[in-house]
């Protein structure tokens, strides 16, 4: 039962980059055919969101609702990501994107059909982006869980850099060709091609014959999955930084893009082809950071890199604050774009690296939850500040946010690309036991007797601190350390867990990067025999609430 090692130091060196090409995850066949499949989705949803945000922009005056529409499609995510990542952990990866990108198809059909009957009113619009923006929150922590199914640990990094590229792809021509097609047919038309373009993504998945992981456990119910993976995030420090940053970046960031439909109605005097070469100018700076990002991995520190992004983005949207036409406008949304790719890519790449497989999709939902928890509430805040105010103030203020968050990285940077493995440990083994027990039967509590002599104690006590949080990160309660008082050598680790079956899963979470803190602790141990474990079902005899003596009633 190995325990944990400490997370490096945010300034630990990261494993070195290789000097490829960023589209080297493109040879793995699986890889290449689902992220190709994605550019004709990507596409699809390019076209609907300027379909969108033109005709919020069309059936209302109010710069709120506008922004609503953006907001719209980001809190979903916040709302259902911890569940779709506890979903992605428990379910065939496959099976849950078919459903997520059927249900997105069934929805844009929906939408387009009564867009094209003339029905569509603004809080219908904003239903059916939510539905939309559902469809999403279940399918991302799926496909991004997945990317470790598609490419070795050594090309993950890169493969997620070319995922965010091929929605920047798109973004750099996918929004000039909707504006092209609302401003000939209409957004009735643009909701149509999206609902289509799904069909790329169905097919692809049908196709991919994914691993099939072996489950010699049976599912973890969802409340407790769920709770499993804030856990997990809760005692990974820096898992938590890259939340705080991811969160902080949503809600400035996102300013510009919930704002755009108005800038260029009541700031540009334009038309949506005007804004659909706009939202290209966002895509082909994203572009751009992606390609380059792997010589930007190699040369600079990851927080050097985000702050970077963070200050990048306040310079985009000043120039845009005070741009008097559409080239200055152009060159803030190149940058905006480029601090975008380069900001997310890394985020999700540290949460991916820091984790191990088994909650890998919730640790991916919980990143998402915050950074598109952060877009909601930024869409919504800015949208709310620009009735109210200005569309230049807003961006202005947001601009002074992202400065803040760059500056936040002097105390609280982020964490360099783990480096640990995070493959199981296969240490454990289940005993046999003389005892009929069910997977439920509990509540387990757990005693492990370690002999620590004197000269030993000051560095068992540092390493059961470590322990403790492994145990407790892994599903353990009530974590305890007891010392012997007639023979201080003896220290009993102890602690509980609800069922038989959580023992067995508690164990299994061991990865190999546990193994040195557990040897280290077996080194300090000097009994005759390893350390001796006491596994117990409890029995309630007494009042669970309390053990005192009533006394009787007199006569």
């Amino acid at each position: 039962m190995p325990a944990d090692t400490p997370a490096p130091p945010s300034g630990a060196s990261p494993a070195p980059a290789r000097n490829e090409s960023p589209f080297l995850p493109l040879k793995h066949p699986a890889f290449r055919m689902i992220w190709t499949a994605t550019l004709v989705a990507n596409l699809g949803t390019l076209i609907q969101n300027v379909g969108a945000g033109w005709q919020m922009a069309l059936l209302t005056p109010s710069h709120d609702m506008v922004a609503l529409v953006q907001a719209s499609t980001s809190l979903p995510v916040m709302i259902l990501a911890v569940a779709a990542g506890a979903l992605a952990d428990s379910f065939p990866r496959r099976t849950v994107m078919l459903i997520a990108q059927s249900f997105l198809l069934i929805v844009s059909a929906a939408l387009a059909v009564v867009a094209f009957s003339g029905m569509l009113t603004p809080w219908l619009l904003l239903a059916f982006t939510f539905l939309l923006g559902c469809g999403n929150a279940m399918h991302q922590p799926s496909w991004q869980a997945s990317m470790r199914d598609l490419v070795p640990r050594e090309d993950l990094p890169a493969a997620i850099t070319l995922n965010s590229m091929s929605f920047n792809l798109m973004r750099s021509i996918g929004p000039a060709i909707g504006g092209a097609i609302v401003a000939a047919l209409g957004p009735a038309a643009a909701f149509g091609l999206n609902a289509v373009s799904y069909i790329a993504v169905i097919y692809a998945l049908a196709r991919w014959k994914s691993p099939q992981e072996p489950r010699d456990l049976p599912r973890e119910r969802m409340a407790h999955a769920i709770a499993a993976g804030l856990r997990y995030v809760a005692l990974s420090p820096d898992l938590s930084r890259v939340m705080m940053r991811g969160f902080l970046f949503g809600l400035g960031a996102v300013t510009v893009l919930a704002l755009l439909p108005v800038i260029t109605r009541d700031v540009l005097r334009a038309e949506a082809q005007i804004f659909g070469i706009l939202l290209g100018a966002f895509g082909l700076g994203a572009i751009g950071s992606a390609l380059f990002a792997v010589q930007l991995r190699q040369r600079f520190h990851i927080e050097t890199l985000v702050a970077a992004a963070f200050v990048l983005t306040a310079l985009g949207l000043v120039i845009v604050a005070f741009a008097g036409n559409l080239p200055i406008a152009l060159i803030g949304l190149l940058l905006c774009g480029m601090a975008w790719v380069t900001a997310l890519s890394l985020f999700n790449a540290s949460v991916q690296l820091a984790t191990p497989r088994w909650v890998v999709g919730r640790t991916l939902s919980i990143y998402q939850m915050a950074t598109f928890g952060g877009m909601a509430l930024g869409s919504w805040l800015w949208g709310v500040m620009s009735d109210t105010v200005s569309v230049q103030a807003t961006l202005l203020a947001a601009a002074a946010l992202m400065l803040a968050g760059a500056a936040l990285g002097r105390v609280r940077p982020m964490p360099m690309f783990s480096d640990r493995n995070l493959d199981p440990a296969n240490r454990f083994s289940a005993p046999a036991l003389r005892l009929d027990l069910k997977p439920q039967s509990g509540p387990i509590m757990i005693m492990i007797d370690w002999v620590i002599p004197p000269e030993n104690t000051t560095a068992f006590l540092k390493t059961m601190a470590e322990r403790r949080l492994v145990r407790i990160r892994d599903g353990a309660r009530q974590w305890s350390l007891l010392r012997d008082l007639e023979n201080p050598d003896i220290w009993v680790e102890t602690y509980h867990v609800p069922t038989w079956v959580d023992y067995i899963r508690h164990n299994t979470r061991r990865t190999q990067a546990d193994v040195a803190s557990y040897d280290r602790l077996l080194s300090l141990h000097k009994g005759p025999d390893r350390p001796q474990v006491h596994r117990m079902i409890e029995r309630q005899t007494v009042p669970v609430t309390d053990d005192i003596v009533i006394p009787p009633k007199l006569p």
